[in-house]
């Protein structure tokens, strides 16, 4: 990398710079003479330079990583407005899927729109956004979205007993809580 050849190089000077300075001020006889003050103020000044020097670099270099880290998550969670207008898409094919079960008539209607669902859920997979699991699991407020509370001789208390609306995650990014129906036990009676 040029720049690390940079600044090993700047490293290097100073390191040199230095030494210079620290053998000139030992090899001087100890003697209290107007030079001796300058020559320690020297050395001073090259230790601060260097210091500086050092830190400047360690603040670049975290400067570097931190816009990397920021750079691969802005292009792993950057289709998110694509993926939250495709899900409606997904609601209405679930939706036609429930009203061709009902039709006795749209069979075939009902297996092309099979397909094209599980066409559009496989390239979901594919790119990381999956259906977040709710029937029979326990309830996760990071996940899910009560919408109200049921009676259920099913499920034990807390756990969901039905799905309103599917939620889905991007990664490990919600990107929509599924909308639940919650237990709240068997009904007293």
């Amino acid at each position: 990398m040029p720049d690390q050849t940079l600044d090993n190089a700047g490293n290097e000077v100073l390191d040199a710079a230095l030494e210079s300075v620290t053998a000139e001020v030992q090899t001087k006889p100890k003697i209290h003479a107007p030079g001796e003050k300058k020559g320690a103020d020297l050395e001073q000044q090259v230790r601060d330079a260097n210091d500086r020097a050092l830190r400047s670099h360690a603040e670049l270099e975290n400067f570097r990583k931190r816009s990397q880290r920021e750079l691969v998550e802005e292009l792993r969670y950057a289709i998110i407005p694509f993926a939250k207008d495709l899900l409606s898409v997904v609601d209405n094919l679930e939706r036609a899927l429930e009203a061709a079960q009902k039709s006795p008539d749209a069979s075939g209607l009902l297996e092309g729109v099979k397909m094209v669902a599980t066409q559009l859920d496989a390239i979901l997979k594919q790119h990381d956004c999956v259906r977040i699991e709710t029937l029979g699991t326990a309830f996760d407020p990071n996940l899910h979205q009560a919408i109200a509370q049921e009676a259920s001789d099913e499920y034990p208390a807390g756990t969901i007993s039905r799905a309103f609306q599917s939620g889905y995650k991007l990664h490990d990014r919600v990107i929509r809580p599924a909308q639940v129906f919650v237990s709240t036990g068997p009904a007293a009676k």
